[in-house]
């Protein structure tokens, strides 16, 4: 039996924006209708940041036991139970979904519909046998695994973050075509877990960083094992028995890899089909739908946030939409959203995080700027945990302005943040000089990269000249 409603807000999609916006609109007194065709939690939860986040902590726990002999503690090769390591995975998944489950948001005092969204007109969303009209409607559809017309790939099994995480078998040949952040990370999780592993990536592997830093992960992962073609391209695939066969061209050369598995992870493609938004009025493509600063649409009634916008492809960049959106949809604020200080970090071992402009972005522009670096190996406590692989660059404009920083190395994902602080603060160097550091961290990388940059004035024949006149005086 159909029915009609009216609410403040309907959004589409229950990932981790559309969740964000859902909850604090609810909470802060709004009428709130959320559509969601499939899982709650959406990419994020179910085939993204979660479980690959659980599959490399288990990689992590095997890479342990394999490099105890360094610290005088007996090394062994691991015993994997693949099919343990999967229930591990789906454990985690498991105990966080009640945070974004149906009954939570229902007890916020949200309408929960599951079934598919469509735009039926500028104000009208229809999901199985419910139309709803609202004030604003937010779209927060994320986006899918994107798999290029290869040919041959009808007739193989193809994985994609979809479905490599319900495997219970160990891969014995895994092939990874994509050298992007995902290809890597579940490239060197596999590798790190007993599987031989070839990654095929047609120009530079994690070619959106700064070259510099991807030189510290790509030593390690070429270490660890993995058969890394950059500059590769493929041309066409066939099964091989229960297999794949993966023809690839390097160099004018063509070679048949063969493997047993074969992972896409070539990017992502917004989810932007099925949901009528020419009936709503709102201009999209395949990179996305288009929004302006305060990210509404061509339809100023409707948002849109996430991935599906066509921007940054971030779990936190999502739920930092979610709050422009509120201010723009409740409070009717012409919040706008600024995408200068947003963090993206790859979680291979070591890890790369980046903030702000790199070195190659700043000379591209035409800044003047500096290049600060700080190695992890004059680190106390890199040197103490054995992780001295990797460096900070930070780039500083000539007054001392942070344009932005790159981190390859130990726990890059947590030391980014005072960098975040600053490019968002538009902060001095000095501002981070000053602070003090707890020791031994590894934290005082930060310090240290910052306060490189007085040592050429400050340990100058200039300032020797001053000690030595004022040393006249007593």
């Amino acid at each position: 039996m159909s029915s009609d409603i009216k609410v403040d807000l309907c959004i589409i999609g229950a990932g981790s924006g559309g969740l964000s916006v859902a909850a604090g609109a609810a909470q802060m007194g709004a009428s709130v209708a959320l559509v969601e065709k499939g899982a709650m939690g959406g990419d994020c939860l179910n085939t993204g940041c979660v479980p690959s986040k659980a599959l490399i902590a288990a990689a992590h726990v095997a890479a342990t036991h394999r490099e105890g002999a360094a610290f005088g503690i007996g090394a062994a090769e691991p015993v994997i139970d693949f099919a343990a390591v999967n229930a591990h995975v789906h454990d985690v998944i498991a105990g966080i979904a009640p945070h974004d489950s149906v009954e939570r948001f229902e007890g916020l005092g949200v309408q929960v519909i599951q079934a598919a969204g469509q735009f039926t007109g500028r104000d009208t969303v229809v999901a199985g046998d419910t139309c709803i009209r609202a004030r604003r409607f937010v779209v927060a559809t994320g986006s899918r695994p994107f798999v290029p017309p290869i040919p041959g790939l009808d007739d193989v099994n193809v994985l994609t973050n979809e479905s490599i995480f319900n495997l219970t078998e160990r891969p014995a040949h895994l092939v990874v075509i994509g050298g992007g952040p995902i290809g890597l990370e579940m490239a060197q999780a596999h590798r790190r877990l007993g599987c031989r592993v070839t990654m095929v990536e047609g120009l530079k592997i994690l070619g959106k960083d700064d070259p510099e830093l991807v030189d510290v992960v790509r030593q390690r992962i070429v270490a660890e094992g993995i058969d890394v073609r950059e500059g590769a391209s493929v041309s066409a695939v066939a099964p091989d028995g229960p297999g794949v066969a993966v023809n690839v061209t390097s160099d004018g050369n063509s070679e048949i890899i063969k493997g047993t598995h074969l992972l896409m992870a070539v990017g992502r493609a917004a989810n932007v089909d099925g949901l009528g938004l020419d009936d709503a009025g709102i201009t999209y493509s395949r990179r996305g739908i288009e929004v302006d600063d305060r990210l509404r649409t061509s339809n100023k009634k409707v948002f849109a946030i996430g991935d599906v916008a066509g921007g940054y492809q971030f779990t936190h960049v999502a739920g930092y939409h979610a709050g422009i959106v509120i201010r723009n949809a409740l409070f009717r604020l012409p919040a706008k959203a600024d995408h200068t200080a947003v963090p993206w970090v790859t979680y291979a071992d070591p890890e790369l995080a980046n903030v702000g402009l790199t070195e190659a972005q700043a000379r591209e522009k035409g800044l003047p700027h500096t290049v600060l670096r700080s190695a992890f190996k004059d680190i106390d406590r890199a040197r103490a945990e054995r992780a001295t692989e990797g460096l900070l660059k930070a780039v500083v404009g000539p007054k001392g302005r942070v344009l932005g920083a790159g981190i390859a190395g130990a726990r890059a994902g947590e030391l980014i943040l005072p960098w975040v602080l600053a490019v968002q603060g538009r902060l001095r160097i000095k501002d981070l000089t000053s602070v003090i550091a707890p020791y031994p961290t590894l934290s005082e990388i930060t310090k240290r990269a910052a306060g490189s940059w007085y040592t050429p004035g400050l340990f100058s024949e200039r300032t020797r000249r001053v000690v030595r006149f004022l040393s006249r005086f007593g």
